[in-house]
């Protein structure tokens, strides 16, 4: 009887953690859409700020009652502790407590506290259960994306770069809702192929936008999951030779069809990208970067909260100080020096080693390609941001380093997610 007890009791408290972990996604989920659509300037920022606010109670409760300081490996422990009391440094040198300042800091999910608090979600429990919500919540916000494409077309085709309304609006759009959906790609032997072709479609629609708007960073961002995934469905794969001829036959196809489409309608989707394809928008803002950085600067940064001076960049701006730096391995440093990006890259380098060469399932290799994706995002785009995108990169760090999922075998977590539901 006591061990009938015991394991009812214990499948209580699992079934408990379990719901727990689907009220923190729900709670992400309901932040991220009222946030992305506030970036429109259409619907009401105070409305979208009250749904916010309702999501982030939702987080937070829930992630109270999840994290855990527990750690499988002795190295990823001593470095994440290292790192979460630098960033905690790093936020105490911005932090304010006037009402302006507390709305950037809760609400701002690229710029506020949110960022520096991403990589406390390595610390939730780790299950295939958690991992099959994941997906729900990547294709989720996928439907959002298509969703929020519908409703706000004209604003996303109006191709005026130098209207501030609608110039970022689809980027909001894609780095929130459609990136994730790479990490379906990446683990394409988990899904059924509706699942996949639903990814497909929502990286598909992201790079046409991206084309058409000239968002050449996005564009990289949504095709080379694309890339890695085929590089992955090679490398796993037992008919390698078959497969190769195949890429390379299908690759010459693509190449020479895409040539022929740009010839023949060079001033249509393509127009604005061959005006901007050359353009060098990162030197002069890198250079006044250069320029107002000290050595204390580099070491340490500048809080949360610090600017640069990079006057005649941004419109309307009249003190000439930018809080952002498009190169976002410069961001880091800017807000906390190169002790926040060695920590980061001690800590993400070894895992991306750890997850493709010593692993024995797809779902630690593309954890792996995921890490290295980012890592490598962080010169085009702006992606150090509270995005599933961002969070998804420190959970992609819990799997490499755990031994115990690194030598789990593919063909239990195929079974397990194909026979899960919302296939």
């Amino acid at each position: 009887m006591p061990d009938k007890a015991d394991s009812l009791f214990e499948a209580r408290r699992q079934s408990k953690k379990d719901k727990m972990q689907e009220h923190f996604w729900w709670g992400i989920i309901i932040y991220m859409a009222a946030f992305v659509i506030s970036t429109s300037t259409i619907v009401n920022y105070v409305i979208c700020q009250g749904i916010q606010a309702i999501g982030l109670l939702i987080i937070f409760s829930a992630a109270f009652r999840l994290i855990k300081w527990n750690f499988e490996n002795d190295y990823l422990q001593v470095l994440f502790s290292l790192y979460c009391i630098w960033a905690f440094f790093v936020i105490a040198r911005g932090f304010a407590i006037d009402a302006e300042s507390v709305k950037t800091m809760l609400f701002d999910a690229d710029f506020g506290l949110l960022p520096y608090l991403v990589p406390f979600v390595l610390l939730l429990p780790v299950t295939l259960k958690n991992f099959n919500q994941l997906f729900k919540v990547i294709i989720i916000l996928g439907l959002l994306f298509f969703l929020y494409d519908i409703l706000f077309y004209k604003n996303l085709m109006n191709l005026s770069y130098d209207d501030d309304n609608t110039k970022f609006t689809f980027e909001f759009f894609a780095k929130y809702l459609s990136v994730p959906s790479g990490f379906i790609l990446l683990t394409y032997s988990y899904h059924s192929s509706r699942r996949k072709i639903f990814a497909f479609a929502v990286l598909l629609v992201c790079i046409i936008f991206s084309i058409i708007r000239a968002r050449r960073a996005l564009l990289f961002m949504s095709l080379s999951p694309m890339v890695v995934s085929f590089f992955l469905y090679f490398l796993m794969s037992k008919r390698k030779m078959l497969n190769f001829f195949i890429a390379f036959i299908l690759s010459l196809v693509l190449i020479n069809v895409g040539v022929n489409i740009y010839n023949k309608n060079p001033n249509g989707m393509f127009n604005l990208l061959s005006e901007r394809i050359e353009d060098d928008t990162r030197s002069g803002v890198e250079d006044c970067f250069y320029k107002d950085m000290d050595s204390k600067d580099w070491i340490i940064g500048r809080g949360m909260s610090g600017q640069y001076y990079c006057p005649g960049i941004d419109v309307g701006n009249r003190t000439g100080y930018r809080r952002i730096i498009e190169t976002d391995y410069l961001n880091i440093i800017l807000k906390g020096g190169l002790i926040s990006l060695g920590l980061l890259a001690l800590i993400m380098i070894p895992a991306v080693v750890l997850g493709f060469f010593f692993s024995k399932n797809l779902l630690s290799k593309a954890a792996a390609c995921w890490i290295f994706l980012w890592l490598i995002d962080l010169y085009p785009a702006n992606v150090f941001a509270f995005t599933l995108n961002h969070l998804l990169t420190w959970i992609a760090v819990g799997i490499c380093y755990s031994k115990t999922i690194r030598n789990l075998p593919d063909i239990k977590l195929k079974n397990y997610f194909l026979s899960a539901k919302w296939q």
